[in-house]
This record gives C-alpha cells, sequence and structure tokens, in this order.
C-alpha cells in the first residue's frame, strides 16, 4: 500500500468513525407533517396522473404524481446535482419531465426538492425519507417502496438506505456517484494543471487564492466569464482546425493527463469552481480536497509538469467531515440494481468497481447486481432501459428472482421488440477500479 492509498485509508476511517458515532444518536420523533395539495401537473406528465405538492416540517418543496392506473409500487426519487442557490420547487418539474417513464410503468413517483441548495447530502437524504413518509401517511398505502438516486441522488440515495434501512425495498441507482468523495478528485487536478497551463483562474492582477477552495466567497466570477477564459486558452468551445497551435497542446495536455474528453472540460472546471466552493463554505471554510503528492502523467513533459503544477495538502479533519455527510460504507439491507453508461464523462463508470468492494466488504456483495450500457449519456440512457431495471428489482424483492445483466438485457429487448436497437445493455462490461481514471492521494 502505498503512501497516498494509506493517507486515503486513514481519512476513510475517520469520516466512517464519524458516520458510526453520528448514527449512535437516537434521532429525534418526525414532527407532523401537512398533507399535499392536489395541484395542475407540470409539463410532461403523463395524462390522467394527479399531481399534488406541498412543502414539508424542514422546507423542502416536494412533488408527488399519482398514475392513473396505480401499480402500488411508490419510487422515491433522488435527483442529480446538486443545485446551487436556494431551491426552487420547479427543480421538481424538471425531475418529474426527464423521469416521466416512471409513471408511464404505472409507479407512484415522489421527489423532494431538498432544503439546501448545494452539497449537502445527509440533509437531503433526511428530506428524501421525509417525502416518502408524507406519501404514505396522506396519499396512499404503497405494496412495495422502491428509492431511485440518479447522479448525484445516487450519493443521496445511498445515505438515506443506510439512515433508513427500513424504509426501502429496493434500491435502483443510475449514472450514480458511489464511490464516495474520491469521485471529486481529478477536478481538482483540472484546476491545478488548468492554473498551470492558463494562468487566467485567477488571472495576473486579481486576488490569488488557494485554488482548493475553489473560489473565494465574495468572487462575482460567472460561469459564463469562466467558460470564456476557458475558451481564451484551450480554444474548447471551438472546432479543432479552428485552434491556436498553443490551444490544441494544451487541451491535448489536461485530456491526456486527466483522461476526460474535451467536451467536459468546462463543466469539469465549474465544479472545481463554483460546486467546491460551496463544498468548502460547508466546511467551515477548509478544504476537504489536495493534491500533494499526486504524480501527473501522459503530457509531454511529466517531469516539468509535475514540478510546475500548483499543489495543495488536503485537511484530514475537513475530509472526515466531509466524508460523514456524503459518504457511504455498503451496508444496503435490501437488493440493488446499479446501471450506469460506460462512456459517461461527467461521473466515470469505474466508481462502480468501488460500490461493489464497499458492498463486499459489507457483507453484501450479493444483493448488488450492475447493469452497463453502451452510452456516453449521464443524464438519461433513454426510454428502454428504465422499464426492464425497474422490472428486475421488483421480481426481485417481490419474488426473490435475483436478475443478471444479461436477463436485463434480453428483457429489454423484449419489452422493446419493435426496436431492439435501443436496447444497448453490456452485460459482460467489468469496470477497471477507480484509480485506473482518477489519480491516488
Amino acid at each position: 500500500m502505498n503512501m497516498h492509498t494509506r493517507s486515503r485509508t486513514r481519512l476513510a476511517l475517520l469520516g466512517a468513525s464519524i458516520m458510526a458515532l453520528a448514527g449512535c444518536a437516537s434521532p429525534p420523533p418526525a414532527p407532523p407533517e401537512a398533507p399535499p395539495q392536489a395541484q395542475a401537473c407540470p409539463p410532461g406528465v403523463p395524462d390522467g396522473a394527479r399531481c399534488l405538492r406541498g412543502q414539508d416540517s424542514a422546507s423542502s418543496h416536494y412533488l408527488i404524481v399519482m398514475p392513473a392506473q396505480w401499480s402500488g409500487v411508490l419510487v422515491v426519487h433522488a435527483h442529480g446535482g446538486p443545485s446551487l442557490g436556494t431551491p426552487s420547487a420547479t427543480r421538481a418539474d424538471a425531475d418529474i419531465k426527464r423521469w416521466a417513464i416512471t409513471v408511464r410503468e404505472g409507479h407512484a413517483w415522489a421527489g423532494s426538492v431538498f432544503r439546501q441548495g448545494g452539497f449537502a447530502v445527509t440533509t437531503a437524504a433526511e428530506d428524501t425519507e421525509r417525502v416518502r413518509r408524507i406519501f404514505i401517511d396522506h396519499v396512499a398505502k404503497p405494496r412495495r417502496t422502491l428509492l431511485h438516486g440518479q447522479s448525484w441522488g445516487a450519493m443521496v440515495a445511498a445515505r438515506a438506505a443506510e439512515l433508513f434501512p427500513g424504509s426501502w425495498e429496493g434500491i435502483l441507482l443510475t449514472s450514480g456517484v458511489v464511490a464516495g468523495p474520491a469521485t471529486y478528485d481529478f477536478r481538482l487536478d483540472l484546476r491545478a494543471l488548468y492554473q498551470h497551463l492558463c494562468n487566467n483562474h485567477p488571472r495576473p492582477g486579481e486576488p490569488s487564492y488557494p485554488l482548493a477552495i475553489g473560489l473565494p466567497a465574495d468572487s462575482k466570477l460567472t460561469s459564463a466569464e469562466l467558460a470564456q477564459r476557458a475558451d481564451d486558452c484551450l480554444g474548447v468551445r471551438k472546432p479543432a482546425a479552428q485552434r491556436t497551435p498553443a490551444q490544441a497542446q494544451k487541451l491535448r495536455t489536461i485530456v491526456d493527463v486527466l483522461k476526460i474528453p474535451e467536451r467536459s472540460v468546462i463543466s469539469h472546471l465549474n465544479w472545481g469552481t463554483f460546486t467546491l466552493r460551496d463544498v468548502v463554505m460547508k466546511n467551515g471554510g477548509v478544504s476537504p480536497f489536495g493534491n500533494a503528492g499526486v504524480r501527473y502523467a501522459g503530457s509531454a513533459d511529466d517531469a516539468a509538469l509535475n514540478a510546475a503544477v500548483p499543489r495543495f495538502a488536503v485537511d484530514a479533519r475537513a475530509a472526515a467531515r466531509f466524508a460523514a455527510d456524503v459518504d457511504h460504507s455498503g451496508r444496503f439491507a435490501v437488493p440493488v440494481i446499479s446501471s450506469h453508461g460506460i462512456g459517461d464523462a461527467t461521473v466515470f463508470v469505474e466508481g462502480q468497481h468501488t460500490l461493489r468492494q464497499r458492498m463486499v466488504a459489507a457483507g453484501n456483495g450479493e444483493r448488488l447486481v450492475q447493469a452497463y450500457v453502451d452510452s456516453s449519456e449521464h443524464s438519461y440512457l433513454g426510454d428502454a432501459h428504465y422499464p426492464p431495471l425497474f422490472e428486475a428489482l421488483l421480481n426481485w424483492v417481490e419474488k426473490g428472482r435475483k436478475p443478471t445483466p444479461a436477463g436485463i438485457a434480453e428483457r429489454c429487448r423484449q419489452l422493446r421488440a419493435a426496436q431492439p436497437a435501443d436496447c444497448r445493455f453490456l452485460p459482460d462490461f467489468e469496470p477497471r477500479p477507480l484509480a485506473s481514471r482518477v489519480l491516488l492521494r
């Protein structure tokens, strides 16, 4: 075990200790929740569905959708993001429009907007549990309750699964952040490499700051301005033929060293700027990320790159606090199906290797089935893929029939008989370890 692996292991153990101590405390009695109110459904909801809205006792907005013909199954949805700024009730409108497939399958859908904007996973897990209780107390008693986490919402769902193990009978994770804080390390690497190559974030003459904080709290920089800076330096929004040789070389260095496609550079730079600032602000102004000791490789001159790139040490206490809020230990008491596009450039499929490792270590390896898709999409893998996933999870929960990746793929083709090419499951795919994609520290 090398120095960086030992350091990450110590931080993980410290975070796990904090999580365990937090789990020992008895939660306070849940306050009574007001019933939701019937309202017109937002665009995209299937015809005949009934919609209810409300704001829970923690001030989280939520939306509940009942299909015209209910299967008796409730799917509680944890949305992706996180969205920065003040949460808006309309966030749920966008979520149900994307996930209308759930209602078309006959399942009730319930989604919280979450009380806090930004990176707050434990409170979002609490809000997810609260909307489940509201449904049961005021809408209907489901025969089965499933938890669905999408993208960052998979991180929320994993926390909810461990905090409230008796609430869920099956878990579906799609395009999920399932490898904990290490998922995000490469975004600080991007900030460091970008500043070394471009020196415009911050620019000379602008106040300097440690890049590991993302951005000073009082900075007025906008995402549009950041994109323009990236384009000035890398030509990332230009066709390749229109880039200068210097722009092309710098962009190639980032792509080769960090193993990310050109199209994702700006979005990852945004995370490493604005979302990272939010993470740091929620950690008392101290960053849980660092790159001290990381060895970068893949450039034209790795020695020069490693000598010049800015370095920042991980603050152990900040890392432990962050892990205590966002991480999981694979202690899931119910069946889990996790599906991911193998070319996902937003959340790398290699994180699925970590999910399996953790569930095996927790004695839950037999409770996990992973179904991979030949896709580079992140937000939505296509209508064909979700019905067989929901069906497989329900058959596992209700009949004890553990699915196989091959069986899910075949069922997709049966359900999509008229368009079997829409089914792009890859039953034999196995992800490599996360360390093959994100540099150890």
